[in-house]
């Protein structure tokens, strides 16, 4: 046993004797449990001096009196991890997944050589993965995804001989990668290195992988030169999936090179040959080609992406004319879409759900007590609400509030939304929940609390709340200056001003940070499950707010019949025909396209996930980046926009072809612009385990913006 470890344990036992009745495994445990800051579900609760066997603790199990395996994933624990694990001398298998861990690897890990799986992805873990780790001769899974860690992988990992599964993603790991990796690691059957910083050439012995199932990926990444022909002698059943790097030349035409699609080497710029659309030149390369994913963080300086001056041949000016034509075309067939639908509406029955507020305003119909109902009477069930605070900068209580001129902003499944201006000058905004849900009052009270312990500059702040038997109300912040939605197509009745590139990257770096601040660092890392233009509120600064987080869950609560609160919960996950936040909408409100900003996935899986948040992203900065609805009319046919994007890279169609023609002269931005591009599309991805943590996506932006 390590000799300082050794002392603690003999002071603390002389405080507490019960500790002495524990064996070394025991109080390794505690020891671990001792080092963690907080246990949000209390997981770990029966993990006490008082039960001398550990084999009974929650997420430990033994095997012949001996800790076999420690098991405790997605629970909240949050703290260092302590070196006192090495002290478990037959564990096999450790799984602290999707927790708040955080700092470096303790060396004395990788002492227990016994130790088959170490899984430590979704953490906050970060520095060096320890040379130490080529110790571990029997480990057969390592999972250290999703984390923070940096620095070339030690070239002992090749002595883990056992491995079968090997999953770096999601780090910030550089260098080339480590010799003899595909000669010793033979027993491997996945292998992910994506979205890390590794360069160099790729190893050709990385084709000696026989067993290799499912997917190689080696994407988003800085490799370069040609791709070694060895990867086609892969099971031909492997996806091998290299895009985003900075591979040249041809495409090799066999095995399971020969299988993969063109999405497999997409956003490798100098890369020629089947399937992708770009024939390689005499010397076999593409040397000349531009692309539309030059990686700017390697760029040694010049635009990679030209606005089609000079140079260009005579066919390329006609297929150039021919498509300026088709878009005109559509464009026009659009606008007569677009007024015979509206031509329709108004000479039909109106059934309009409400109107923009700077149209009621002008005429006056607004402007009310907050605290009165639509007859005018005081309601009463509004002097009973229990009023508090979640801050301690509110310096107002409930009877300002209910004395307070009130501005009816929207109506929604969630409620009614108001901006109340108290006496002292103040704006908030205040939704108005459904009536009901007084059974399930502290449940409530429960959620509005937890959600207003979440503080950061790019989520909206939940100042308060007011909770009774039969009224419901939350307290916000009031942001004044609209949504995301207005700012990128603009409204009818206000004169439309163009963000500019630089506001639009601002507005960008704002929501990725607020959404990673919500994944990674909110008591229970929250999904806020509903992310769109329009729950993105402007401050006058134009940085962004997130809003609405968390409204889904409170309406379900606040339903009267359970028979309707599982339909109500369905309603607020996969339908979203609340108008904006701060502004009434009719129901052809472009806003109200919510189906565009969910995940494929979406559609089947009952659990919200992160990856639904990194999706629905992904899809807003295409908007921001094209200026287009997410929805686009293309002939007689709808297509959403990221197929409309997708369709664009794969036909090779130039940068301002997909750019908002009003940032195309955004001059020397082509290299950001194609990077966050870039950055969408990974978001956007099919398969949610293959889109980016938010975690990743804020520190890219950090590193393009810096």
């Amino acid at each position: 046993m390590n000799p300082l470890l050794f002392l603690l344990i003999l002071l603390v036992c002389n405080h507490n004797p019960h500790l002495s009745a524990l064996n070394d495994e025991g109080l390794a445990l505690l020891s671990f449990k001792q080092a963690l800051e907080d246990d949000t579900e209390s997981y770990l609760i029966n993990w006490n001096s008082t039960d001398p066997n550990p084999c009974s603790w929650h997420g430990v199990s033994c095997r012949n009196q001996k800790v076999h395996a420690l098991v405790v994933p997605n629970i909240g624990l949050s703290g260092y991890l302590s070196p006192a694990l090495a002290n478990l001398s037959s564990i096999r298998h450790v799984n602290l997944e999707n927790n708040l861990f955080r700092g470096t690897l303790p060396s004395e890990l990788f002492h227990s050589t016994r130790l088959k799986s170490l899984v430590l992805s979704g953490n906050s873990l970060y520095g060096p993965l320890p040379t130490e780790v080529g110790n571990l001769k029997n480990l057969q899974m390592l999972d250290l995804s999703r984390n923070s860690f940096n620095g070339t992988i030690p070239s002992s990992l090749v002595q883990c001989k056992e491995l079968t599964t090997l999953v770096l993603s999601q780090n910030y790991f550089i260098g080339s990668l480590p010799v003899g990796l595909g000669n010793s690691l033979v027993n491997l059957q996945k292998l992910n290195l994506s979205y890390n910083r590794f360069g160099g050439s790729i190893p050709g012995d990385i084709g000696n992988l026989s067993n290799l199932h499912g997917t190689l990926d080696l994407s988003h990444n800085f490799f370069t030169g040609e791709i070694p022909a060895s990867l086609g002698s892969l099971p031909e059943l492997v996806y091998i999936d290299l895009s985003y790097n900075n591979l040249t030349g041809p495409i090799p035409q066999y095995g399971a090179l020969g299988n993969a699609g063109p999405t497999a080497f997409i956003g490798n710029p100098l890369l020629c040959g089947s399937p992708l659309k770009v024939s390689c030149q005499s010397g076999g390369s593409n040397a000349n080609s531009q692309s539309l994913f030059r990686n700017p963080l390697q760029s040694s300086g010049g635009n990679s992406i030209k606005s089609g001056k000079g140079g260009h041949s005579s066919s390329y000016r006609v297929i150039k004319t021919v498509a300026f034509v088709m878009v005109g075309v559509c464009f026009i067939g659009f606008l007569f879409s677009y007024w015979y639908k509206k031509a329709s509406v108004c000479n039909g029955v109106r059934k309009v759900t409400g109107y923009r507020l700077e149209e009621k305003l002008m005429i006056g119909r607004d402007i009310f007590c907050f605290a009165k109902k639509d007859n005018d009477t005081l309601s009463e069930n509004m002097e009973q609400c229990n009023f508090v605070p979640l801050d301690t900068e509110v310096d107002f209580d409930l009877e300002q509030l209910l004395k307070a001129s009130a501005f009816l902003l929207g109506k929604s499944s969630s409620g009614i939304l108001y901006k109340v201006v108290l006496n002292n000058g103040l704006a908030v905004a205040v939704r108005r929940l459904g009536d009901g849900g007084g059974q399930r009052l502290k449940e409530f009270q429960t959620e509005v609390e937890a959600i207003g312990k979440i503080k950061h500059p790019n989520i909206v702040n939940l100042r308060a709340y007011c909770c009774s038997d039969d009224e419901k109300l939350l307290i916000y912040d009031y942001i004044s200056n609209g949504d995301l939605t207005a700012a990128i197509h603009g409204k009818s009745v206000i004169p439309f001003k163009p963000l500019s590139w630089p506001v639009r990257v601002k507005i960008m770096k704002g929501i990725a940070k607020g959404l990673a601040s919500l994944h990674e660092f909110s008591p229970k890392r929250y999904v806020h499950g509903n992310l769109k233009p329009s729950n993105i509120l402007l401050g006058e600064d134009m940085e962004p707010h997130i809003s609405d987080f968390g409204l889904g869950r409170l309406a379900n609560i606040t339903e009267e019949s359970p028979e309707s609160q599982a339909e109500q919960q369905q309603m607020a996950i996969w339908t979203s025909q609340q108008s904006s936040p701060y502004e009434l909408t009719t129901t052809n409100s472009p806003s109200n396209g919510s189906s565009y900003y969910r995940a494929p996935e979406a559609l089947n899986d009952t659990k919200p996930s992160q990856k639904w948040d990194v999706y629905s992203f992904g899809v807003i900065l295409l908007e921001m980046i094209s200026g287009k609805l997410p929805s686009i009319q293309v002939g007689c046919s709808e297509m959403d926009l990221v197929q409309w994007i997708q369709l664009g890279i794969d036909e090779r169609k130039p940068l301002p072809f997909m750019i908002d023609p009003s940032i195309a002269h955004s001059w020397g931005e082509e290299d950001n612009i194609s990077a966050i591009l870039k950055l969408a599309l990974a978001c956007t991805h099919k398969s949610p385990d293959r889109r980016p943590s938010m975690r990743f996506v804020s520190y890219s932006f950090e590193k393009l913006t810096s």
